[in-house]
């Protein structure tokens, strides 16, 4: 099994879904877990609860806007105090469906900033320190869609197709940064499908209102337009993937895109 005593892991948007979940697969090897993400003082005492039962020594929330620099930057630093970032998994995001034509500009610029730039910033911030100690991982939350388009999703897609492209120029820069036996640097991403997020929930409630209201239906025929398999996925799902990912066993596994989509990308 994975054991990341010792690591420390700030998992982005890590209150909720995947990043939630990625945060438990983490504190069950053994990884503090700086968490973060949009959430009132109960949900976050909750979610901390939650991973120091799962396994972590400690879980402490950062708070920090991604859509901001500067915000991001004094969340970067207070990590850093914490101890610093040995694993980063940047999964927030947000999403927005409608037309070219119709896309919002500042929706288009929120968009961009939350689900890439906030990348750039936390990884510039804690890649050399992972360096320097000769571990590191980065996972990045990416999509199918940082692989393959859909219409009325201009930002998500543009902004998931650069995420995989930062990532593969992080993954050739810190290649060969540590050693076999530290675990080396490694840089991945996630690619997941349809999964049972809170994210979703605005197309499966748009589809289910062809079907009188009913929500299985609803998800029934977003797969069938996309995912061979006809299966979402569970958030739990990603974690494991996460999870393997920073063990250093991974350490020649970098640069990489895993999609986890039922065969969606592979039509």
């Amino acid at each position: 099994m994975t054991d990341l005593t010792g690591k420390t892991a700030l998992v982005t948007g890590s209150v909720q879904g995947i990043g939630l979940a990625i945060a438990e697969a983490l504190a069950g090897a053994g990884a503090r877990i700086a968490v973060h993400g949009l959430a009132g003082d109960m949900q976050v005492r909750e979610v901390c609860e939650k991973l120091e039962k799962a396994g972590a020594p400690e879980a402490e929330f950062f708070g920090g806007d991604l859509r901001h620099p500067d915000r991001i930057a004094d969340m970067m630093d207070a990590v850093a105090a914490w101890g610093g970032a040995d694993i980063l998994v940047n999964n927030a995001g947000i999403q927005h469906t409608a037309a070219l034509a119709d896309m919002p500009r500042d929706t288009w610029d929120a968009i961009l900033n939350v689900n890439l730039s906030a990348a750039f910033h936390t990884m510039q911030a804690a890649m050399p320190g992972m360096a320097k100690r000769g571990y590191g991982r980065v996972v990045n939350i990416a999509s199918v869609h940082g692989l393959v388009a859909s219409k009325h999703k201009a930002p998500y897609v543009a902004a998931k197709f650069g995420l995989v492209g930062l990532s593969r120029v992080a993954a050739l820069e810190y290649a060969n940064a540590g050693t076999k036996a530290q675990g080396g640097v490694t840089v991945n991403c996630i690619a997941p499908g349809w999964t049972e997020t809170a994210i979703i929930e605005p197309q499966v409630q748009a589809r289910a209102e062809a079907f009188g209201g009913d929500r299985d239906k609803g998800i029934a025929d977003l797969l069938s337009e996309k995912q061979p398999s006809q299966r979402t996925s569970d958030p739990a799902e990603i974690g494991a993937l996460a999870l393997w990912l920073c063990d250093p066993i991974a350490h020649n596994v970098t640069g990489t895109t895993i999609p986890i989509d039922g065969g969606w990308t592979a039509q």
